[in-house]
Formats: structure tokens, C-alpha cells, sequence
């Protein structure tokens, strides 16, 4: 397969993250027989600085041509003055919606090695294995903002088109894991949540296979901590998803863990690790790639798909977690080199094992 991926490294650690996901791309397509080329933009801070814009107009054009599209982080002190016009999020959010990634896709499982990092006691993380998917596209975050000398406003709106694209797709997913599927909204307070719920309500005859829930947002933050074994899909608004999945992180030891993908109606999307840029540990080489090359796998499967190839680099990056080298933040003393060369390590035994026993139907992973 030929494929054309641009690269958004960004700001802080993102530039860091993402080179360790390109070089598992990259052996990804060595291993098995692909070609994939390569394309870096600007996008954030640097973007601004380099041209008074977080999102130029030659980045956004080869995102739009691209296959796919991974990105590092945006943002840092450096920018975060709240009275700013030009800030380096506007970036991330206008490509979003150019690219049309309505949902937001991110994956939540607790590695059985890591289980003691996270603030909960084990018993509460078996089997924990959840799929949020936030809309992307709509609410307070692209809603009309007004502000004056004392007030302020931020619209939430939502179309039913809005809605219903992104709780199809979660219905779709729902179907391909276990069938279940929560909706999350504020439908006791909040009208654009009683159209959510409504949507979610008119929608949900045509997939009987699958059991639907709502819950309040207040309330799924509370059970997330105390039952999250219990989900399986979670659909719900920008604001709401932004908050829960960082929430949620909690539960698998660390934010430098946890990939997302932003897709859209079509094969191109947009992937990148959830946390943010991290200046406090930029540069310094320690910053915990598995986010970004976890992202890299969901590129493989969603963007090109290469379920084979995003299994392999799902067991190698696991294979990793499990037997080390590890990132301060998951309680060990490697540093980002060291865990990407022990994946890339990982991948090439998996890929080997594949080419090995292809005649007998043998898959990696």
C-alpha cells in the first residue's frame, strides 16, 4: 500500500512524540511491504510564531490531501495569555472542522502491569475496556462567543444532523464490541442535551441489537471512578467527552498512555495522543511516546485499513508496558528513545513471526 501521512508535530513534548510514531509508521511499512511518505506542517505555537497564524494555510492544504494526518500537542506558557486573539487551540479546532472529523474516537483499557498507578483499587479495573466518542465539530467550543467589560457568553448549539452522525457512528461501534452502548448528556437542565437525548431516543429502534443507556453528566463522572467496568461505548457532546476522557485517564495510570482518532464521514482523519504539550518535561527527552504510537495504530486501522499492522503495533507497544522499558510517568526511569526502540524492537520480532508462518495463516499479534 502507498500512503501520504502529514505530520502536525506542534509544540512542547509533541515534536517528541510524535518522531517516536513516525519511526514505528516507518518499520510498520518496512516490515510489511508498504510505502508510506511523509509530510511535516505547522500547527500551534510555532505555527504563530513562524507566521502570526496557529493554523497556515499551506498546513491546512496538505492536511486536506492527505491520507491521514497525526499530530503532537499545541499550546504553552509561552501563549496561554487568555486575552490573546490569536492562541495555538484555534488551530486544532479549525482543522477539525475543515477535516469534517465530526467523532472523536478514544480507546480506555487498563494495562494489567500498570493497574497499580492508577488511583483506584484493582478490583475496580478488571475488564475495564471503554470507547469514548466525542463530538467533535459542535457545542460551546464552536459556538458564537461574546464578552464585555463584565459578562461573558459561549453558545452551545447543536443540529439533529450533528448529533445523529455521531451516535450512528457510536451505535456502529457498539455493534462490532459488546453491544452496549451509553449516552451521556444534562437533559435535566440543559435543552441542547434534551435534543441529544431525543436524537439518541429516535435512533435507537434501528439498532435493537444494541442496549442503550443515559446518564447525566455529573453522575457518569462519579460511576466512571467507581464502576467502570460496567461501559462499553460512551457517546456525548465536545465539552462533556473533553472533560470525562481526562477523567478517565486517571484510570489507566497516566495521560502519556491514551491514543484518539478524529474521523469523519471518509477514510482521512486526523490521530493524536490525548495529552497536552507537556513544557514542564519539553526537550528533555523523557516524555512517554505510547500515546502517539498507539494513535500511529488507530491510523493504521482507520485511515489505511491495516488491521494486521495496528494489531502488531498494539502488541508490541503492550509487550513494552509489560516488560519495560518504561517512562517516569508509568513508574519507570526510561526515556522516550528507549521505550521507541524497544516498540520498534517489538514490532520487528511480531512482523518476523508473521512473515514466518504466513503460509500457515499465522497473524502477528
Amino acid at each position: 500500500m502507498k500512503a501520504h501521512i502529514v505530520t502536525l508535530p506542534g509544540d512542547g513534548v509533541g515534536p517528541e512524540v510524535t518522531a517516536a510514531a513516525v519511526a514505528v509508521l516507518q518499520a510498520v511499512a518496512e516490515h510489511y511491504d508498504h510505502q508510506f511518505t511523509f509530510e511535516e506542517h505547522l500547527i500551534g505555537g510555532c505555527a504563530i510564531d513562524a507566521s502570526g497564524e496557529p493554523l497556515p494555510a499551506a498546513s491546512l492544504e496538505a492536511c486536506k490531501k492527505a491520507d491521514a494526518v497525526l499530530l503532537g500537542a499545541v499550546g504553552g506558557p509561552k501563549w496561554s495569555d487568555p486575552n490573546a486573539k490569536v492562541r495555538p487551540e484555534q488551530g486544532l479546532l479549525a482543522l477539525r472542522a475543515a477535516l469534517g472529523v465530526y467523532a472523536n474516537l478514544r480507546p480506555l483499557q487498563v494495562h494489567p502491569a500498570l493497574a497499580n498507578l492508577s488511583p483506584l483499587k484493582n478490583e475496580k479495573l478488571k475488564d475495564v475496556d471503554v470507547l469514548f466518542v466525542r463530538e467533535l465539530t459542535g457545542g460551546a467550543y464552536f459556538g458564537a462567543k461574546t464578552r464585555t467589560a463584565d459578562a461573558a457568553t459561549d453558545e452551545c448549539r447543536y443540529t439533529e444532523a450533528e448529533i445523529e452522525r455521531v451516535v450512528r457512528r457510536a451505535f456502529a461501534l457498539a455493534r462490532e464490541r459488546r453491544h452496549h452502548l451509553t449516552s451521556v448528556d444534562k437533559a435535566n437542565v440543559l435543552e441542547t442535551s434534551r435534543l441529544w437525548r431525543n436524537v439518541v431516543q429516535r435512533i435507537a429502534p434501528e439498532y435493537r441489537d444494541v442496549k442503550v443507556e443515559h446518564q447525566l453528566v455529573d453522575s457518569m463522572a462519579m460511576l466512571l471512578l467507581t464502576q467502570p467496568g460496567r461501559y462499553d461505548v460512551v457517546v456525548t457532546e465536545n465539552l462533556f467527552g473533553d472533560i470525562l476522557t481526562d477523567e478517565a485517564a486517571a484510570l489507566a495510570g497516566s495521560l502519556g498512555l491514551l491514543p484518539s482518532a478524529s474521523l469523519g464521514d471518509g477514510k482521512r482523519g486526523l490521530y493524536e495522543p490525548i495529552h497536552g504539550s507537556a513544557p514542564d518535561i519539553a526537550g528533555q527527552g523523557v516524555a512517554n511516546p505510547t500515546g502517539a504510537m498507539l494513535s500511529a495504530a488507530m491510523l493504521l486501522r482507520h485511515s489505511l485499513g491495516l488491521e494486521e499492522e495496528a494489531q502488531c503495533v498494539e502488541a508490541a507497544v503492550s509487550h513494552v508496558l509489560a516488560h519495560g522499558p518504561r517512562t517516569r510517568d508509568v513508574g519507570g526511569q526510561g526515556n522516550t528513545a528507549a521505550v521507541r526502540d524497544a516498540v520498534l524492537m517489538a514490532v520487528e520480532d511480531h512482523a518476523s513471526t508473521h512473515h514466518a508462518f504466513f503460509a500457515g495463516g499465522r497473524a502477528c499479534g
